[in-house]
């Protein structure tokens, strides 16, 4: 399964890249799993998606849970909350 990867704000800035094609393997299907899949590359990948850490998460461009499951060709978003005022 081939999903396109986008990242937001300081979790761009922290990653050093604002998109990314990536292959998941069968065994990550869903949202929350894509992350740890994620972290386990290490180093800035596993403190910008830590566990813990506050993040949002949207699945084609609507928020998702960590239990949203994932389906080929889709895009999944990782960004900070937004404060507004």
């Amino acid at each position: 399964m081939n999903i396109q990867l986008r990242f937001f704000a300081s979790l761009r800035e922290a990653i050093g890249t604002s998109q990314e094609l990536l292959a998941v393997p069968a065994q990550v299907r869903t949202v929350g799993e894509l992350r740890q899949h994620l972290r386990e590359r290490g180093g800035k990948w596993a403190e910008a998606l830590a566990e813990g850490r506050a993040l949002r998460m949207a699945f084609n461009q609507q928020m998702a849970a960590p239990e949203t499951p994932l389906a080929d060709g889709a895009e999944v978003a990782f960004f900070p909350p937004v404060t507004g005022g």
